[in-house]
């Protein structure tokens, strides 16, 4: 189903969103900065789950870019959210070192994203599976 104007420009701020918030989070996982380490080191998954969570941030933000692959970057990116969020409710809180929340609100919209752009290529994923 062709989408409106409307909806072409939800769907590319949606992909804009999700890489931009993933991309300027892997600056503090890469560089190992005391806030990326404290909240790996919480969840006991340091130094490991942060380098490899920012490995995957990186390959869901280059995938929803690429046209035929942009329902799995936004699908790779749902699930690192859901962990996040998942984290951030049984063993961070909400804030974070005094950070206002600011990551769990950027968790909710690159999971919010994620979801649109899932919705918008509903099409794409339906031919991947054989759907009708």
């Amino acid at each position: 189903m062709p989408m409106n104007r409307i909806q072409v420009v939800t769907y590319l701020v949606a992909r804009l969103l999700v890489a931009i918030i993933l991309l300027q989070t892997l600056f503090f996982k890469f560089s190992a900065s005391p806030e990326s380490v404290y909240i790996f080191t919480v969840v006991g998954m340091e130094p490991w789950g942060r380098l490899g969570t920012g490995v995957l941030e990186l390959i869901a933000s280059v995938m929803i870019f690429i046209p035929a692959l942009t329902w799995v970057g936004a699908g790779l990116a749902l699930g690192l959210m859901a962990g996040a969020i998942f984290m951030h409710l049984t063993r961070l809180g909400i804030e974070v070192q005094g950070d206002h929340g600011q990551l769990f609100i950027y968790a909710i919209i690159v999971t919010l994203c994620s979801l649109y752009v899932l919705w918008a290529d509903r099409g794409k994923i339906r031919h991947f599976l054989g759907i009708r």
